[in-house]
């Protein structure tokens, strides 16, 4: 049975995964699903200087201090950019990635490079959708019963991991056992992106016919793929 670590994207929490874990726990895999510093139930953290390097160092901690190995290391939107980094810190510790609807930056590259978005709420710490913002776009795709959850639970992310340039100086010049799942009705991160990724990966390619939140709306399929080698 393997270990998963799951990472959460931009204005989630570890919340997010909670239709999914139940899952891979069924069938007999340990999960962590730990929310990022400033994030969700941790946003009373939020503080200048959190970007997606401090995020990694933390779960690369978490890795080292409950003595994980062969890890199976899934991250969505965002988390994609904190999992290539925590990767590439803890490659001892990783037996696997798989990035699900994920931002796969190169080194020196941006979110903005790759994701358009409307204007945010955006301050010194954070930044974040408007809540009409994340109604009728961000949460579009989900039903009106788990919009409403979800609206009740996203927060700003720190601002400084959306901003800043991602720091991989080797991640994507080593061999990976990876996955790659793209959603169909999601616009962002666009399907390009993720082909880049999974091409420079060589890595494993699915597809989902669902919107940029499978954890939400396709849990059970997006578990089954995420446990699929």
């Amino acid at each position: 049975m393997a270990t998963y670590v799951l990472l959460h994207g931009a204005y989630q929490g570890g919340w997010i995964w909670q239709r999914v874990a139940p899952y891979l726990r069924a069938a007999g895999h340990t999960v962590f699903a730990p929310t990022l510093d400033g994030c969700a139930e941790r946003r009373q953290t939020l503080r200048p200087g959190i970007d997606t390097e401090s995020h990694a160092a933390e779960i690369a901690e978490l890795l080292f201090y409950e003595d994980l190995h062969d890890v199976v290391l899934a991250g969505t939107s965002c988390g994609g950019m904190v999992a290539a980094r925590v990767a590439e810190t803890a490659r001892d510790r990783i037996g696997r990635i798989v990035l699900a609807d994920a931002l796969a930056l190169f080194d020196g590259e941006t979110v903005a490079d790759h994701v358009k978005r409307p204007g945010s709420v955006t301050d010194a710490v954070g930044t974040g959708p408007s809540r009409d913002d994340a109604a009728n776009r961000m949460f579009v795709s989900l039903d009106s019963a788990t919009k409403d959850w979800a609206l009740a639970r996203y927060t700003p992310h720190p601002v400084a991991a959306m901003a800043n340039p991602v720091k991989l100086a080797s991640f994507w010049r080593q061999d990976w056992n990876a996955s790659v799942i793209w959603c169909r009705q999601s616009v962002n991160p666009p399907v390009s992106h993720q082909r880049r990724a999974a091409e420079t990966l060589k890595a494993r390619w699915y597809e989902l016919d669902t919107g940029h939140y499978p954890m939400l709306t396709e849990p059970k399929a997006l578990a089954g793929l995420m446990m699929a080698q």
